[in-house]
C-alpha cells in the first residue's frame, strides 16, 4: 500500500523579513514516525485553495495547534485582548476545509487550536482567556520554561465508555495523562459534536462528530509532542494513521470497482 498523503494546516507567521507558511516539526514528525503517512504542509492561503481539489489528492488532514485563537467574529463574540492573538489566513483556510473534509469522509485530527477550529466550523464557540479561570491543578504549565516543561504530562482525563478515544486508548493499563498548554477551550458545542474525554473540570479535552462519515478526532491536548515515548499519545497518531491507510484502501477499491 502506498504511503497516505495528509494535508497538514499552517500558520501565517512574519519572521522578519518574511512572511511564513509554517508547521511546528513535532507534528510533521509525529505524521512520519508514527502515524506513517507523508505529511503535506497546506499554505494559509483562503479561497485562493480549491478545497475540492486538495481533497482529490489527500488521505486525511491534520490541524494543528497554535499560539493564535479563531477569531471570535467566527462563532458571533466581540474580540477582547484575551482572545488575541489572531491568525485571519488560517481561519479563512481551515474552517471550510474542516466542513469539507467531514462530508467527504476523509480522515481528520484536530489538536489544540484544531479542535477549536473543530467546534467553530460546526456552529460551536469557544471561551476565551482560560487560563485565567482554571480550577484544576495541571491546567497551567511554565511560559518560559524549557519545551519538556511546557509539554509535560501534567493532568489525567475522563473517557467516556465506548467512545473512539476509548477505543484508540483501550491497550492503555493506566490512566490518561496529558499535557495543557491552551489558553482557549471549547464552550457551546458545534453541531454533532460528540464530548469523549474531560478533564476533572469539566474542560472539553476529546470529541468527535457523530454521523460524520469517515475518521473524525479531535483532541485538546498535544499528542505529537510524545508521540514517540508516550504510548497515549503514540496511540492517537496510530489511529489517526491507519484511518489514513483505510481510506486509502477504501478509495483504490471504488477505483477498480468503477474499471
Amino acid at each position: 500500500m502506498s504511503q497516505p498523503l495528509v494535508a497538514v494546516t499552517a500558520d501565517l507567521k512574519h519572521v522578519d523579513p518574511y512572511d511564513w507558511h509554517a508547521t511546528p516539526a513535532p507534528y510533521i514528525d509525529a505524521a512520519l514516525d508514527v502515524a506513517g503517512v507523508l505529511p503535506i504542509i497546506v499554505p494559509s492561503a483562503g479561497d485562493k485553495i480549491d478545497i475540492n481539489v486538495l481533497l482529490d489528492r489527500v488521505d486525511g488532514v491534520l490541524l494543528t495547534g497554535s499560539r493564535s485563537n479563531v477569531h471570535p467574529s467566527h462563532y458571533g463574540a466581540e474580540s477582547t485582548a484575551d482572545h488575541e492573538p489572531f491568525d485571519p489566513a488560517r481561519d479563512a483556510t481551515t474552517l471550510p476545509l474542516i466542513r469539507r473534509a467531514i462530508e467527504r469522509g476523509i480522515p481528520l485530527l484536530a489538536i489544540c487550536r484544531g479542535i477549536q477550529e473543530l467546534n467553530v466550523a460546526l456552529g460551536g464557540s469557544i471561551t476565551a482567556a482560560f487560563q485565567k479561570n482554571r480550577s484544576i491543578e495541571g491546567h497551567d504549565y511554565p511560559w518560559n520554561g524549557t519545551l519538556d516543561e511546557r509539554f509535560a504530562l501534567a493532568h489525567e482525563i475522563d473517557i467516556a465508555d465506548e467512545s473512539r478515544i476509548a477505543e484508540i486508548m483501550r491497550d492503555q493499563s493506566d490512566a490518561v495523562q496529558v499535557n495543557s498548554l491552551h489558553t482557549q477551550a471549547l464552550d457551546k458545542l458545534g453541531a454533532n459534536i460528540v464530548v469523549e474525554a474531560t478533564a476533572r473540570d469539566g474542560t472539553v479535552e476529546a470529541v468527535t462528530v457523530a454521523n460524520a462519515p469517515g475518521f473524525v478526532v479531535g483532541v485538546q491536548w498535544h499528542p505529537e509532542y510524545w508521540a514517540k515515548s508516550d504510548s497515549a499519545s503514540g496511540a492517537v497518531f496510530s489511529a489517526f494513521g491507519d484511518a489514513a491507510r483505510s481510506y486509502v484502501s477504501g478509495r483504490s477499491g471504488a477505483a477498480i470497482a468503477a474499471e
